[in-house]
Formats: C-alpha cells, structure tokens, sequence
C-alpha cells in the first residue's frame, strides 16, 4: 500500500513508522525540515517539506499514486482541507483526518464529512479516543491496560503481578489446576524491557505486567486472582478542565452514582467548566497543591485523573493524589520516555494519547479484515481482532492446533454469542471472530490470515 502521512509530530511519526514496518510505501509531508530529517533518518520513509494541504506538495508526495492518506497535523483545518483536496485532485480512496476541536464534532453537523461536503472516509478525535480509554480502565479497576474486542464479549487486561497475587510464581498450567473454572488465556508478558508470548510451562513472576484475554463476564475474577482491587468507583477527582476532562466528567455525569470533583488551574477554563457541568463540583487552583486537593475530596476517592497539557503536572499530581490517600491514579502523558517512571512512581494507569490515536488510525486503515486494534507494549506487540473469511487460512482448523507464525498467540475466537479460548476445542468457521496477540515485527503474518482479495484496496 502507498500512504501519505501529513503531520510528523508525534502522532505522524507512530503512524508512519507502524505503516513503514509494515512494508508499506510511506511518504511523510511536514513544513517542519527539522522534523522532515529526523523522521527520514529513523524511518524507512519518504519526506517532503512543505503544507500538507497544498496541491503541489501532495503531488510531489504522490497523492496521484496513494492509496490512503492520513493527515494529522496540529491545525484541524489543515486536516480537513488535505482530504479535500486529496479526493477532489488526485482521487485519493483513504482520507483520515485528526480533528481535535469538539465544535466540528457536534451532532448537528453530522453531515459535513460526507464526500458532497467534506469527503473524509475517518475522524480521528485524540480527546474522545483517551477520555473513552480513561471510561474503560475505570470499569476494570487493577488493570493498567483494557482492550474491548468482539463487541464487548472478550477484553484484554494489562495487569502488573504483585508477589501477593494467587497467580505469582504459577505457570499457565498451573494456574488452569489450581483455578479450573477460570476462563482466562495469558497471551503475553512483559519482563523489564522484554514482552514475550510465555510457553504452558513458563512462570510468571511478581513484577512482571501480564497481558490476558478473558470473557467480559469473567473481568472480575480475573482481577482477583491476579492480585487485582475490585472496588467500584464512586468518587473521582478530575486535575484538568480541557476537552478530556470535560468529556470525563461529562460521561459520569450521564452515567450517574458518581460524585465527581474537577480541578482546574485556568480561571477562564474552570469557568467554562462550571458552565457546562450539571452535576460536578469545579475548583479553580493547583492541582499540586495539597490544600487544594484535600478540598476537592481526594483522600476519600477511589480515583484521581490527572488530565492537564502538562506531562510532569500530570505525573506528580497523580503521586500526590495517591499519597494524601486516593487508591488509584490515571495519568496522562505525551512523553513516552516518562513509561518507565508508572512502576516507581507508583502511578496505576498511564494514558499515551498517541498510542491511542494511532491504535485507533490503523483500526481504519485494515478496516475489512482487521476490526479491532490496540497497541500494547510501548508498541512492542499489537493485540488484533479480525473476521476469518472464506479465503483464510484459518478457516476449518482446530481452535487449539492452529499454525501461527513463531510471535503470535491466540486469544480467543468469538463465533455470535459463543466465546472460546484455547482449550475449548472446536474449529475455526467463516465470518468467526478470532483474536490474536503478537509480535509487531510480524503484523503483516498476521493480516495475511485474515486476507481478502485485491480489490479490497
């Protein structure tokens, strides 16, 4: 596949480099010549400088050729207008765009993206993909990572191994004997810097994050054993007023049984907030002032979500909530050399808008075999959800004897309201379900089981 990527910020540069490994032919446009350099010389792609929404710089990028565009520069309507001009110059099929601004996102303008308008086949939104996250890891609490696949039947949960957990020191064999009733399949672990697929026999050890695959009905017990609180969130403390943490708070209000408490340092933020806001209780001040929070309720919260523009913000006011006594911390952050610090910290849950929105960006560009998507792993691994079609591979293969390539695992497959794991028995049918955790090095093994014909692109 040909693909142009506008915008090599961060979001441009994960994009591209995901593409690029796939063997896909990259071009990346930036106005940016310093930021045109350090991607060529990291990556196996092409760069061009100059405006993404430019007809002549789309040309020398070869929109003529392309057979998807992504544009996700930092101005929304440079985003808008490079699709445009992509579909009405040079008949570009694939157009994403990253809109960032919730008024164009609004209901009532729900017909502006369509091709006798503005012809965008995707919206990228970065605040409603992260608040969503942010949604999902409360509803599985103890878990530092939670993918929803098959419709809400499986999910997958990232979950650190504390030298308490019934599961520390057992293999997978082990833990099947001692909890026989436990649906659950570990598909990875990742050990210092090192995320791998273990073997039946292989131990799991305190510290290590272990990912595993179970049905949604089992999350809980699958907490527990691992080690995992339970607990239901019935109060949380918000430090940052901007689109992620209205979204947040706006979500619990809907929601209801939540009493939500928002911090916000921004005097005209925090008035907007209060503005907008029905039910929860704004406060203009510093996050990182231990009055403040003491006001705001944090040491009688379940959780503390610390949202701001700012990564060190965010990550020292999710350890001050902790330590005036909130039981667990998301925080958002930008930087992903700041991943490491999570376990020193103490922090439970680190949100990376970035891994987030290019999940959500490569979701849409294998849309047709591949449904669902999430990066894992500081992008080491990918946990895929695909439809086996008359043309796969997998089709007709015993569920517990399939052929994977070396760097891949099987999940789970979901066939309508049926969700087997390994060890289930049974065989792969057509229009099956079938999740797969592996390797990134080896993703377009994996798209190849769930391959359609040509024509698809």
């Amino acid at each position: 596949m040909r693909a142009i990527v506008c915008g090599a910020g961060q979001v441009g540069f994960g994009i591209a480099r995901a593409l690029a490994q796939e063997g896909n032919a990259v071009t990346v446009v930036d106005w940016s010549t310093e930021l045109i350099d350090n991607i060529v010389t990291d990556l196996d792609v092409r760069g061009v400088v100059g405006h993404g929404s430019h007809p002549d710089v789309l040309e020398r990028a070869g929109a003529g050729e392309a057979d998807l565009i992504v544009a996700v520069t930092h101005s929304d309507e440079t985003n808008m207008i490079a699709c445009q001009v992509a579909h009405s110059l040079f008949e570009t099929p694939m157009r994403i765009a990253r809109i960032r601004a919730q008024n164009y996102l609004e209901p009532a303008w729900a017909d502006l993206f369509t091709t006798g308008n503005l012809p965008i086949n995707e919206i990228i939104s970065p605040e409603l993909e992260v608040g969503r996250a942010i949604l999902q890891r409360m509803e599985t609490p103890g878990a530092f990572n939670t993918g929803v696949f098959a419709g809400g039947r499986v999910q997958l949960l990232g979950l650190r191994l504390d030298e308490n957990s019934p599961a520390a020191g057992s293999s997978t064999e082990q833990l099947m004997e001692l909890f026989p009733d436990l649906r659950v399949t570990v598909v990875g672990v990742q050990r210092e810097q090192t995320l791998f697929i273990p073997k039946a026999s292989d131990p799991i050890l305190p510290g290590d994050d272990v990912y595993v695959v179970t049905e949604s009905a089992q999350v809980r017990r699958a907490l527990d054993i691992f080690g995992q609180e339970t607990g239901i969130v019935r109060r949380v403390v918000i430090i940052g007023a901007g689109n992620i943490g209205l979204y947040v708070a706006r979500a619990l209000e809907r929601a209801g049984g939540v009493k939500v408490r928002l911090i916000e340092a921004d005097k005209r933020r925090a008035e907007h907030a209060a503005e907008v806001l029905k039910k929860t209780v704004v406060l203009h001040g510093d996050g990182l002032s231990p009055a403040m929070l003491a006001e705001a309720g944090v040491a009688n919260s379940e959780l503390a979500v610390c949202v701001t523009n700012d990564d060190k913000v965010n990550m020292l006011a999710a350890v001050m909530s902790k330590g005036e006594g909130a039981q667990r911390a998301i925080s958002l952050i930008n930087e992903r050399s700041f991943e490491s610090m999570r376990k020193p910290l103490g922090i439970d849950v680190l949100i990376d808008p970035r891994a987030t929105t290019v999940s959500t960006i490569l979701q849409h560009i294998r849309r047709g075999r591949i449904t669902g998507l999430q990066t894992l792993g500081g992008g080491q691994a990918e946990a895929l959800e695909g439809v086996a079609l008359a043309t796969s591979p997998l089709i007709g293969r015993e569920i517990d004897e399939l052929d994977l390539p070396n760097g891949v695992a099987l999940g789970a497959v979901v066939r309508g309201d049926k969700v087997m794991l390994p060890g289930d028995g049974g065989r792969v049918r057509e229009n099956d379900r079938v999740l797969l955790f592996c390797n990134t090095a080896i993703i377009s093994e994996v798209e190849h089981l769930f391959r359609v014909s040509l024509e698809f692109f």
